[in-house]
């Protein structure tokens, strides 16, 4: 049977993608995790996004001087060599193989609001990993299926979340916000930095129009668009919420908050309040997953596509999807579950996000190289060159400042992971697996 032809994303589909996936758990469970900073997050959460901008820039720039499916890997490859294009897909894939776990955690963690018996650990491990299937399966079915979801799960969940972020003002004491400003005594420079690190989970995603360019429709025109658009949405959304939340919550119910914004809603309007946000957070979040879930399969695609990664990655069903790839992913999004199970959601979601960021440093920061080094073939005026430059360190900043605000233990960890892409990536040449780059591969087609 003939292959279907494949559908792609428009401008709102692309956009909503990008939202959905920036916005997908931070606006959710990340207030839980501020409150440990205390409100002095606020000015993290400004410095986040201004860091976060500059990442955007960045990406919106390559995205409309050169759409590439693949995103950061892609630009790595054809800008800075074979070694960094293998290391970048390394850890942004596995990076967002652990994020995407987090994703599916929070799923179950307002779903618990519903279903008390979720939890306990291993009823939470069994919905999570029924969760990741459904939308393991629902990305088989193709992007145009995919770009839908998150158009609609991203309406219909933001908004709610949007209307208690304007609404909880009337709600907003002062002498809370006050009261928990910085309750650990750091200094203010610390309490910025770890904040502003906390916050590149919620940024996470500001690439994902870039990766999915080879399912986009226009991509030179709606991969900048669906960035930028993405991206001023969601830092609206996270600081209006996030701010109006520290002063709805005392300090020390915030910061063990399992559903921040369900409890901020109990507050304001009751029961009935919190049943709707839980309703809207599990929505949102599960369109977030779906996202990502393709976000990683496309970049295990294009680099597999590249000869560098297994083949097997490459291949597609009749919806142009990488269903081989899916099912690996959904297997490694499994084991890490069941390796993270801690006593309560929060601490899971606590170590596979502060994981998942520090992993993500180092492919954003060879994104901008790669940026700077293109821009020397564009012939742009001296003054756009410059501009992109300053962007471009911006980035690299607030990159290095992510790591800098993460524990010394998790550092190490992170290095000794990316020492392994070294070793890793010499043995798969001798293993014959890195083959000459093939810009249309031929690969067969799963039924």
């Amino acid at each position: 049977m003939a292959a279907q032809p494949v559908k792609k994303m428009g401008l709102l589909a692309a956009s909503s993608l990008v939202v959905a996936n920036m916005v997908g758990t931070g606006l959710f469970l990340l207030p839980s995790s501020m409150a440990g900073v205390g409100s002095i997050s606020l000015l993290g959460w400004i410095a986040a996004a201004i860091g976060a901008s500059a990442l955007g820039l960045v990406f919106a720039h390559l995205g409309m001087v050169e759409p590439q499916a693949g995103g950061p890997y892609a630009y790595a490859r054809d800008h800075l060599g074979p070694f960094a294009a293998f290391q970048t897909n390394f850890l942004y894939w596995g990076a967002n193989v652990i994020g995407n776990v987090a994703i599916a955690v929070s799923v179950t963690g307002y779903l618990a609001v519903f279903f008390p018996v979720l939890k306990s650990p291993w009823f939470a491990n069994a919905s999570t990993a029924g969760i990741i299937w459904l939308f393991i399966w629902l990305n088989t079915r193709g992007a145009n299926v995919v770009g839908h979801f998150t158009t609609i799960s991203t309406m219909a969940g933001i908004l709610p979340i949007a209307f208690v972020g304007l609404l909880g003002w009337f709600w907003f004491r002062a002498d809370v916000f006050q009261a928990g400003w910085n309750p650990g005594g750091l200094s203010t420079f610390d309490a910025i930095d770890r904040s502003a690190s906390i916050a590149l989970w919620a940024f996470l995603g500001v690439e994902s129009a870039t990766v999915s360019a080879g399912v986009i429709e226009n991509p030179k025109r709606n991969v900048p668009l669906a960035t930028v658009i993405g991206l001023v949405v969601s830092t609206v959304i996270y600081i209006a919420c996030c701010t109006v939340m520290m002063g709805l919550l005392p300090n020390d119910q915030l910061r063990v908050s399992g559903a921040p914004f369900a409890d901020a809603a109990r507050v304001m309007l009751g029961n009935w309040a919190a049943i709707v946000i839980s309703l809207a957070a599990i929505l949102k979040a599960a369109g977030a997953l779906v996202g990502w879930i393709l976000i990683v399969a496309q970049s295990a695609q294009a680099a597999a596509q590249d000869g560098m990664f297994a083949t097997t990655f490459a291949v597609t069903n009749r919806y142009g999807m990488p269903v081989r790839n899916l099912v690996i992913t959904g297997v490694l999004m499994s084991l890490l579950l069941v390796l993270t199970t801690s006593p309560d959601i929060a601490t899971q979601f606590a170590t596979i996000t502060n994981a998942t960021v520090v992993l993500m440093a180092l492919p954003y920061i060879y994104s901008v190289v790669a940026m700077w080094r293109l821009n020397r073939t564009l012939g742009l005026t001296s003054a756009r060159r410059n501009f992109l430059v300053v962007v471009g360190l911006l980035a690299c900043a607030y990159c290095v400042g992510v790591v800098l605000g993460q524990s010394a233990e998790l550092n190490r960890k992170a290095l000794v992971v990316l020492l392994v892409s070294t070793p890793l990536f010499a043995l798969v040449k001798m293993q014959a697996v890195l083959k000459p780059r093939i810009r249309q591969p031929r690969v067969r087609h799963d039924a």
